[in-house]
C-alpha cells in the first residue's frame, strides 16, 4: 500500500489501494488479490464497525513494530474512514433477552380463602377499615359474587359515615352556657342572682379558670397596667398575682358598701379610692403577692354575688363610693366586671394565652354603662379645663331634662348599639335632632379605648361632624380608665 492510499476513503467495490497503485488490481488487498477472487467482503469477517484487515491479518489503518505504518505523503489528501455501523443496521440479529439476565420478580401469594361466614362476619370490620391487606382483598372479591353481602356492607358503610361527622374535637365554647341553662329552665334556682350581677359572676368564673393551672412562674410573669391620667398614658409594673391582689382590694369597696369584711383588715390606705387602696395593700405585704392572693379573692367574689342575691335584687340603687365619685351598686358590679375582664385580658397576654372578650349581652351592658358616665366625665373635664367649654355661637347651656347638642355614638360588632351623649350639660337629654357629629367604632376597641390601652388619637374610629366635640367623647372615654 503506498503512503497516500490508507487516508483515502473507499467503499466494498474499491481496495484500499485506489485505481492507481500496482496492488489495486493484484495485489492482496485490491480486486486481484487472493481474498478478491473468493468475493470475500472486507469486513466479512469482522465484527460490526471493526476496521478492514489485510490478508496477513493486520490493521489496514495502524502499523505494529514489525510493520510499520507508511508515512502519509504530503501530495495526496488524508483518507477519511467510513462511518461504523450500529448493530441494528447490519442486517444481524440482536441479542435474545433471556428471564434469567432481568431477575425473576417474587411470586405472588395465593389469594385468601374464606367461608362465606367467616367473610360475613369481617364485613364490620371492613366497613371501618379495620381489616387486614389479605382480608380485605378477600372480602371485596367476595362482595362481587354475594349481593347479600355487599347490601349489608353499603349499609355498614353509610352507618360508620354516621358514627364519625366531620367536626372538629375541640368543645363547643357555648356548650357550657347552653347546658347551665337548660338545668336552670328545668329547675330554677331558689335564689336568682340578679340580672345587674350576672356579668361579675361571669368574669369573675372566667378569670379563676384562667388561673387554675398556673405555676408559680406563670404566677410572678411581669404584667404591666396602663390607663390614661389627664390625657397622658400611665402605666405600672406587677404581677399576676400584683393583679389579683389588685381585684381584690378594689372590691373590696363593694364588699364595704354590702356590710362585709373589708379585705385590706387593719392596712390604712392614704385615700379610699382604687389606686390608693392597692399601693396601701402591696406595702403591707411582707414578701410579693403569690399564688396564696387567689384564695380571698375568688371566695369574696362568692360572698359579693351570694350577699346581692339574697338582697333580691333590692340594693341596687346603694352607692359604692370610689373615693372621687359614688356610683349605684348595679353600676359598681358592672364596673367591676368590666375591670375584671380587662385585667384577665393583661394576664393573659403576659403568659401568652388566649382570652376571648365576653358575651355579647354582658359587653352590652359594659358599653351602656360607660356611654351613661360620658357627660359626667366631658363636665369634670371641661370644669378642669381638658374640654372644649360650651359657650359659643353653636353652644349653649341647656335646662335639666331638655335637648341639647349630641353626639351620636355607634358601637358595632357584638354588643353594640346606639347611644346620643349630650355635650354640654349632663343633665340634658340627646336628641338626634340636635345631633352635630357622629362617631362609630367596634365594640372591643371603645372598651380597650375606656381601659386606657388604646390612645384616643390611635382609635380605630369613623367620625363625621363637629371634630372638637368627637375629640371630647374620645378624650373622655379614655378618661374613664384607672389603675
Amino acid at each position: 500500500m503506498n503512503e497516500a492510499g490508507r487516508f483515502e476513503a473507499y467503499d466494498e467495490h474499491e481496495g484500499p489501494g485506489g485505481h492507481g497503485n500496482k496492488e489495486g488490481r493484484g495485489g492482496k488487498e485490491g480486486h486481484g488479490g487472493q481474498e478478491g477472487h473468493r468475493g470475500e467482503k472486507p469486513y466479512e469477517n469482522g465484527g460490526p464497525g471493526d476496521t478492514p484487515r489485510g490478508a496477513d491479518g493486520m490493521s489496514s489503518g495502524n502499523g505494529d513494530d514489525r510493520h510499520p505504518a507508511p508515512e502519509p505523503s504530503p501530495d495526496q489528501p488524508p483518507r477519511i474512514p467510513l462511518p461504523r455501523a450500529s448493530v441494528e443496521d447490519t442486517g444481524q440479529p440482536l441479542p435474545d433477552l433471556r428471564p434469567q439476565d432481568l431477575g425473576d420478580p417474587a411470586p405472588r401469594p395465593a389469594p385468601l380463602l374464606l367461608e362465606h361466614r367467616v367473610l360475613k362476619s369481617l364485613l364490620g370490620a371492613w366497613a371501618l377499615a379495620a381489616c387486614s391487606p389479605d382480608e380485605t382483598e378477600a372480602v371485596e372479591e367476595h362482595l362481587g359474587d354475594c349481593g347479600s353481602c355487599a347490601d349489608e356492607a353499603r349499609r355498614l358503610r353509610e352507618a360508620v359515615g354516621l358514627l364519625h361527622p366531620p367536626e372538629s374535637l375541640d368543645l363547643d365554647p357555648s356548650l357550657r352556657t347552653r347546658v347551665l341553662e337548660g338545668c336552670l329552665e328545668h329547675r330554677p334556682p331558689r335564689i336568682p342572682v340578679p340580672e345587674w350581677a350576672t356579668a361579675y359572676d361571669a368574669q369573675t368564673a372566667r378569670l379563676d379558670a384562667l388561673l387554675q393551672d398556673f405555676g408559680d412562674a406563670e404566677w410572678h410573669a411581669p404584667v404591666r397596667l396602663r390607663w390614661f391620667e389627664k390625657d397622658e398614658p400611665t402605666s405600672r409594673r406587677t404581677t399576676v398575682a400584683g393583679v389579683i391582689a389588685h381585684l381584690l382590694t378594689v372590691d373590696g369597696l363593694v364588699a364595704i358598701a354590702l356590710g362585709l369584711e373589708d379585705p385590706l383588715g387593719d392596712v390604712a390606705a392614704d385615700h379610699p379610692t382604687p389606686s390608693a387602696r392597692t399601693e396601701a395593700y402591696w406595702r403591707a405585704s411582707h414578701y410579693p403577692p403569690t399564688r396564696a392572693v387567689r384564695a380571698p379573692w375568688r371566695e369574696q367574689t362568692h360572698d359579693l354575688v351570694r350577699t346581692a342575691s339574697f338582697t333580691g335584687g333590692g340594693t341596687g340603687r346603694l352607692s359604692v363610693p370610689y373615693g372621687d365619685f359614688e356610683l349605684p351598686l348595679h353600676d359598681a358590679m358592672l364596673d367591676r366586671a368590666f375591670e375584671c375582664w380587662v385585667h384577665a385580658e393583661d394576664i393573659a397576654e403576659a403568659v401568652d394565652y388566649p382570652y376571648e372578650p365576653p358575651s355579647g349581652r354582658d359587653l352590652h351592658s359594659m358599653v351602656d354603662l360607660a356611654a351613661r358616665m360620658l357627660p359626667t366625665v366631658l363636665a369634670a373635664r371641661r370644669r378642669a379645663g381638658l374640654a372644649t367649654p360650651p359657650p359659643g355661637p353653636h353652644r349653649h347651656l341647656v335646662p335639666a331634662g331638655e335637648p341639647g347638642r349630641s353626639l351620636r355614638l355607634e358601637i358595632e360588632g357584638s354588643g353594640g348599639g346606639e347611644w346620643l351623649i349630650p355635650l354640654d350639660s349632663p343633665a340634658a337629654v340627646g336628641s338626634a335632632e340636635h345631633e352635630v357629629a357622629h362617631v362609630a367604632l367596634d365594640g372591643g376597641e371603645f372598651c380597650r379605648l375606656a381601659a386606657g390601652h388604646v390612645s384616643p388619637t390611635d382609635a380605630a374610629a369613623g367620625q363625621v361632624g363637629d371634630r372638637e366635640a368627637i375629640r371630647d367623647v374620645l378624650f373622655a372615654a379614655a378618661s374613664l380608665s384607672r389603675m
